[in-house]
């Protein structure tokens, strides 16, 4: 497995813990799911998947409900998101 699937598995787990958390509002649970879910799917490029997956965080980023944890754990998958697109 290389560097980035690698990073993109470890987000992958990220929003799973998010999409789980029930003290996240539903809109935010439904984002994280999917971006997980492009994080995983099918055989393309890595940077195409992180991408895909900083566009859906993106959206939902400055949600004023989100909880301050919910939002610090977004920041971190962002972080890591961005050293595979390098």
């Amino acid at each position: 497995m290389s560097s980035q699937e690698e990073k993109l598995q470890q987000v992958a787990d990220i929003m799973a813990r998010v999409a789980e958390d029930m003290s996240v509002p539903r809109n935010i649970r439904r984002a994280a799911k999917e971006a997980r879910n492009s994080l995983l799917k099918g055989e393309d490029d890595p940077v195409v998947k992180a991408d895909s997956a900083i566009s859906i965080l993106n959206d939902i980023s400055d949600d004023p409900n989100m909880p301050v944890h919910a939002r610090t754990t977004i920041w971190n998958a962002f972080s890591v998101l961005e050293t595979v697109k390098e």
